[in-house]
């Protein structure tokens, strides 16, 4: 039985990868991803072989790294942040129902979450959840319940895919929801190109949140209650001071 990793290789930094992540790389002698994620790896391992598809293809992408392991190949299946966050592993086990020879390795990542969160200071020190606001494979409907009810919880929120060209005001349509629940002066923070080029970040309120542009390379996170701005930073704190 060959194995075949699925590698979660974190915001984009080669020095954000776990040292896992990249030994398995090393290892392969192909690398499979979407073309973005390619673009993140290929400089700094000149000699291995790079295939990608474009987005909504993960499907194909799939079946095309089972084919290559079935050659004999070592393969890795690469995804931003963590392969089992949003990410490949799932659909890969999906798919590879039809591959019994060959066994999967997952590799974990840091999320955009965690990245983010790093940039921010310590918002998600207490419990928090993660909400994909896309509704390319989510209805819109599920979305709204999952935002109330973890407004209503006072959990802390991080929202992926806030945003894109046919989705441009769905980030305000999730504050208006959590509006319910949460106060307006609420601290928030975005990070936009984490652990990227262009990295930047904004601590505000829930309300100017509201009226804030992203894109599907933002990370947006909601505080609970407690969560306060400390020297400019976002900060939940745990209740340590409190026992």
């Amino acid at each position: 039985m060959s194995t075949m990793y699925v590698v979660g290789i974190g915001p984009g930094a080669w020095e954000k990868m776990t040292i896992e992540a990249a030994e398995a790389l090393q290892k392969s002698d192909t690398i499979i991803g979407y073309t973005v994620y390619i673009d993140l790896v290929k400089d700094h391992l000149p000699d291995k072989e790079f295939l990608s598809t474009p987005m909504r293809k993960e499907v194909d992408r799939c079946v095309m790294a089972f084919e290559e392991a079935a050659k004999g190949k070592t393969v890795s299946m690469i995804c931003s942040g963590d392969a089992g966050v949003y990410g490949m592993a799932g659909l890969m086990y999906e798919v590879g129902e039809k591959y019994p020879d060959i066994e999967l390795k997952i590799i974990p990542g840091v999320s955009a979450a965690l990245g983010g969160g790093a940039v921010l200071g310590a918002p998600l020190i207490h419990d928090f959840c993660l909400i994909s606001l896309s509704d390319l494979l989510t209805p819109w409907e599920k979305i709204e319940k999952r935002l109330l009810a973890a407004s209503e919880a006072d959990f802390c929120v991080v929202l992926y895919n806030p945003s894109s060209h046919k989705r441009k005001d769905y980030l305000q349509k999730a504050c208006d929801l959590m509006l319910q629940y949460k106060s307006p002066e609420t601290i928030c923070g975005t990070v936009e190109n984490i652990g990227r080029e262009g990295e930047s970040c904004q601590v505000m309120t829930l309300r100017e949140l509201r009226d804030t542009e992203v894109n599907m390379f933002t990370t947006v996170f909601i505080g609970n209650s407690q969560t306060r701005e400390i020297n400019g930073h976002m900060v939940t704190p745990r209740g340590y001071k409190n026992v």
